[in-house]
């Protein structure tokens, strides 16, 4: 489902932001449980989308470390 992907995706991003910004990697699992106590269809969405963007940002930044040698 479409929605589905792009709702969990969107709060990913906004979690991961804030975890960048605090410091506080406690956000990413207090926002999944929020997700989970009303919707583990939206929570597994939701803690995919934040691997998926994880793995993305390591390999960008493996990439990037390469190019500059």
């Amino acid at each position: 489902m479409a929605l589905l992907d792009d709702m969990a995706d969107e709060i990913a991003q906004l979690a991961l932001e804030d975890e960048a910004r605090t410091g506080s990697e406690t956000i990413v699992k207090e926002v999944g449980e929020i997700l989970g106590s009303s919707s583990q269809t939206l929570q597994e969405a939701y803690l995919t989308a934040i691997r998926v963007r994880r793995a993305e940002k390591r390999a960008r930044d493996l990439l990037a470390s390469r190019a500059r040698g």
